[in-house]
């Protein structure tokens, strides 16, 4: 049945649901939120199934009622599941935006939809603000891989040697770094440092790709993303030759992945990549949620999705965020002495800023 004030198939019998006595401590439908959604139902149809639409509306009415009464600013990474990334994040992009936009950004409560190292950062480059994460346990394979104390016994073997750390690592970490980098400017950030030698850790992929860019020598450490070393080169290979796609690859890719890819980047170089192509089909080696929330921006390109998603990431949800601002609750800590050293490293990135090329 198709709604006669909407005209959006999607925007049905599903809102009965939400008055169940058992759906009751959710928010409730509302007089006329189809209307005021409708933009926003239409641009989430192609991305969600079409029976959670008005269950997600209702929740993010309330997210952005609660929103404006507090004040708050919600950053939602690219890997953000849809109805998240376009449907109240006032700030979307991969890491380095997000760091950017945190040390920036006038609000004074900011609520971090992504994993916990993204809202350390936050708190690392916006230390006056409160910074919220609606859930504490959504962490990182990366940021987990490597403790302060390796970082240490790494120095103590190769003396003199400066210390790039991926974003994708706890604020520890970072403090017993010379530089932060993310996939965007690992690069730039790896010469910057005026040396022969770096040491780049944790993601053993990424410094692989890192090493191919540049003469400095890489120490590297053996970390994952769990979600990118999955992706095996057979299984690109077998994409080309069954769709006929472009591939497209996060550095974080094992080498025989990114030795099939037409293109290796950060998400934001991916998209500037296929805007500049405009490939007729893509296949985007990455977590699910970046091809989901592209399709809107290329509607011509047709998305293959041979992708994973990320179990950390998807522990965000509209409930836990409206939980999140309602009771002000899982907010960021760090201690002072190590946020000043592990800010000198964010801040050292920043100044480099983003310099990759497609």
């Amino acid at each position: 049945m198709r709604d006669s004030r909407s005209g959006n198939a999607c925007l049905q019998s599903p809102r009965d649901e939400l008055n169940r006595p058992d759906a009751a401590a959710g928010p409730q439908w509302r007089a006329g939120l189809d209307e005021e959604y409708a933009d926003l139902a239409k641009r989430l149809e192609t991305l969600v199934p079409c029976l959670e639409i008005p269950l997600h509306l209702a929740w993010i009415d309330a997210i952005q009622r609660l929103k404006r009464e507090r004040g708050a600013l919600i950053m939602a990474h690219s890997y953000q599941s849809p109805e998240i990334f376009h449907g109240v994040a006032d700030i979307t992009g991969d890491s380095l935006a997000l760091a950017q936009a945190a040390a920036t950004c006038d609000s004074d409560l900011i609520v971090m939809c992504g994993v916990n190292f993204m809202a350390e950062s936050t708190k690392l480059l916006a230390p006056h603000k409160r910074v919220l994460i609606p859930d504490p346990e959504a962490g990182c394979s990366l940021a987990t891989s490597i403790t302060a104390a390796a970082v240490r016994a790494l120095r103590a073997r190769h003396p003199g040697v400066p210390v790039v750390s991926y974003v994708n690592t706890t604020a520890e970490v970072k403090a017993e770094s010379d530089a932060c980098c993310t996939s965007a400017n690992a690069v730039q950030i790896v010469e910057a440092m005026g040396t022969d030698k770096v040491i780049f850790l944790p993601d053993r992929y990424l410094g692989n790709w890192v090493a191919t860019q540049t003469r400095v020598e890489l120490v590297l450490w053996n970390g994952t993303c769990e979600v990118h070393e999955t992706f095996t080169g057979h299984e690109a290979r077998h994409t080309r030759e069954t769709f006929g796609a472009k591939l497209v690859a996060h550095p974080e890719c094992s080498p025989e992945v990114l030795a099939e890819a037409d293109f290796v980047g950060s998400t934001t170089a991916m998209g500037r990549w296929l805007e500049r192509e405009q490939p007729t089909r893509v296949a985007m080696i990455t977590e699910c949620s970046m091809a989901d929330n592209l399709r809107n921006r290329f509607p011509r390109i047709e998305f293959i999705k041979p992708c994973n998603l990320c179990p950390h990431m998807k522990r965000i949800t509209l409930p836990n965020i409206h939980a999140c601002l309602r009771d002000l609750r899982h907010e960021i800590h760090i201690d002072a002495a190590v946020a000043t050293r592990a800010r000198a490293a964010l801040e050292r990135m920043l100044a480099v800023g983003r310099q990759e090329h497609v």
